[in-house]
């Protein structure tokens, strides 16, 4: 069968409002914990017990991203609320240089009530550290269901636009909350481990961690590597065909270190994903290593690449080894690029031997993702969960699974 053949009804399941987590426990490391061993058992445990439940042989791998505080509401004078929702950068183009900007950046954002924001600049008054100021928004061009804002402040005050977002904007909580962000989010949002700024949406599998969690992992000797993939809104993109050959997957910015790569190359411990996130950036390397192999630009890996035809066999050392060869003839220590891979059933994975994931949507590419890694058994693990009372989606539970 032709994978792009899948239906995605096929990965429907029922899933009552009351089962999605509206907010996390109040200890995070002490909800559910799922565990589907390599040979298909099912069991359950309590997430503070990961790291007896790991072998001491593990590379844990985990996303440092920090969402951004990217919905910022302004009111035209009339009274009309526009609101804009901050996607990624566009000028300066890198994450860094645009949250370090002083004075100007812009970025693609999506438009809440576009039609009402015809033309001119917004205004919204901040007060940033204590000193009042005023973030103009200009409304560039449109691209898509999306638009090219340009934000504008006063670069004498020398303040920059994370210190802007941070003081005005509201970090967006998925949608499927059906609730207004709370003061609570802006903590129970983001991991203990999340340092880069960049997402719209967490990397929720990792909410679980707590320090005397990694603490543990690190007594038992297990290693603990990171990486950045920051999540974009697409990750709550519905897929809206019946065939998952006719859905378009959203790109995602990537950023590995050397050294993470050079690890990876050699080590003979059990790779172990935190999170889909880091799944999808693991995965993505090995084939950025085979399209430099092939003599291609790894700016971006294209959604079906791995499917394609005359695709390299490369070993997971290979892979690697390209994209260090890559590294070194641009004398630089970081690999960055984006994604657009997407994992469905059929797809043979390169790179991890085990995740950590929450539960996911209904009709989701996160639950292909997961069907493909466990060997398109997916129904057996959402059917245990939904039998015990787990919680489902962002704020809720959590399953280990091994291979």
């Amino acid at each position: 069968m032709d994978i792009t053949d899948i239906q995605i009804k096929d990965y429907n399941y029922p899933l009552p409002d009351d089962r999605i987590a509206k907010r996390p426990l109040a200890e995070r490391d002490k909800c559910k914990l799922l565990v589907r061993s390599a040979d298909g058992c099912l069991s359950e445990h309590r997430f503070d017990e990961i790291s007896q439940l790991l072998d001491a042989d593990s590379m844990l791998v985990y996303n440092n991203t920090r969402v951004i505080n990217a919905r910022l509401r302004f009111h035209k004078d009339s009274g009309a609320l526009i609101e804009v929702f901050c996607l990624e950068p566009v000028s300066p183009r890198d994450y860094a240089q645009s949250f370090a900007a002083e004075g100007r950046c812009s970025w693609l954002c999506f438009v809440g009530n576009s039609k009402r924001w015809k033309e001119g600049a917004l205004s919204l008054d901040v007060v940033v550290g204590g000193t009042p100021m005023t973030l103009h928004a200009r409304r560039v061009e449109k691209t898509g269901n999306a638009s090219i804002v340009e934000f504008e402040w006063n670069e004498a005050l020398g303040i920059t636009f994370s210190q802007i977002i941070d003081a005005a904007g509201e970090i967006p909580i998925p949608p499927y909350l059906n609730r207004s962000t709370e003061k609570s989010d802006t903590v129970d949002y983001q991991t203990v481990y999340s340092r880069i700024e960049g997402s719209v949406a967490a990397p929720t599998a990792g909410l679980h961690f707590t320090p005397e969690v990694l603490e543990a992992v690190d007594r038992k000797g297990i290693l603990r590597r990171e990486l950045t993939l920051h999540v974009g809104a697409g990750t709550f993109q519905p897929v809206k065909s019946e065939r998952i050959g006719d859905h378009d997957m959203h790109s995602e910015f990537i950023s590995v270190g050397r050294e993470l790569i050079s690890e990876l190359m050699t080590t003979t411990r059990r790779i172990v994903a935190v999170g889909t996130t880091s799944v999808r950036t693991l995965e993505s390397l090995y084939h950025i290593g085979c399209m430099l192999y092939l003599g291609r630009t790894p700016d971006e890996v294209p959604q079906w690449f791995p499917y394609e035809q005359g695709h390299p066999a490369l070993s997971r050392a290979e892979a690697m080894k390209c994209i260090l060869d890559y590294l070194d003839g641009r004398s630089v220590d970081r690999l960055v690029a984006s994604t657009r891979i997407i994992i469905v059933p059929g797809y043979e994975y390169k790179m991890v031997d085990g995740i950590i994931t929450n539960f996911h949507q209904p009709q989701s590419t996160l639950l292909l993702l997961v069907s493909a890694f466990v060997g398109g058994n997916w129904r057996p693990m959402y059917d245990y969960a939904l039998s015990r009372d787990f919680r489902f989606l962002s704020y809720g539970d959590a399953s280990l699974l091994l291979r």
